[in-house]
């Protein structure tokens, strides 16, 4: 619809779950997922992979979704986490909530729970010796 599932990190589909395919259990992938069929259980990417999870108006997942890019069309019911970028297509159905860093949201697509910014984690932000925030009753103070 915009262009993402091209451009998100991912060079094409290595996966797809057909129309007609019903698939119980959890599936953990790298590179790109086409989901046309249903699936049971939690969809989860291999960290760090760029993976690209797409669903079409026909597809139907009950579990949660943990991707950092998603294409959505059709229904998932349950939480979705993704750390990059979101797509709601016109016809795209969340039953839970959705965690997003970037989003993207056309007229008709319906998020039935809480929609939850994130800001993205820069690694070069973290050194490891920097002061933690503490948020106290009168003010804000830093503790190690």
């Amino acid at each position: 619809m915009f262009g993402w599932g091209k451009s998100a990190g991912c060079s094409g589909i290595d996966t797809i779950i057909g129309q007609h395919t019903r698939l119980k259990g959890n599936i953990h992938f790298s590179g790109g997922l086409h989901i046309d069929g249903r699936v049971e259980g939690n969809i989860i990417a291999e960290s760090g992979s760029g993976a690209v999870l797409t669903v079409s108006e026909q597809g139907a997942i009950e579990g949660d979704v943990q991707v950092p890019n998603l294409v959505l069309n059709g229904a998932v019911v349950g939480d979705v986490h993704v750390s990059g970028r979101v797509e709601l297509a016109s016809h795209a159905r969340v039953t839970g909530n959705l965690y997003y860093c970037l989003i993207e949201m056309a007229m008709g697509a319906e998020v039935n729970g809480n929609m939850v910014h994130r800001k993205a984690l820069d690694p070069s932000e973290l050194s490891g010796n920097e002061e933690a925030p503490v948020l106290g009753e009168s003010s804000m103070t830093a503790i190690k």
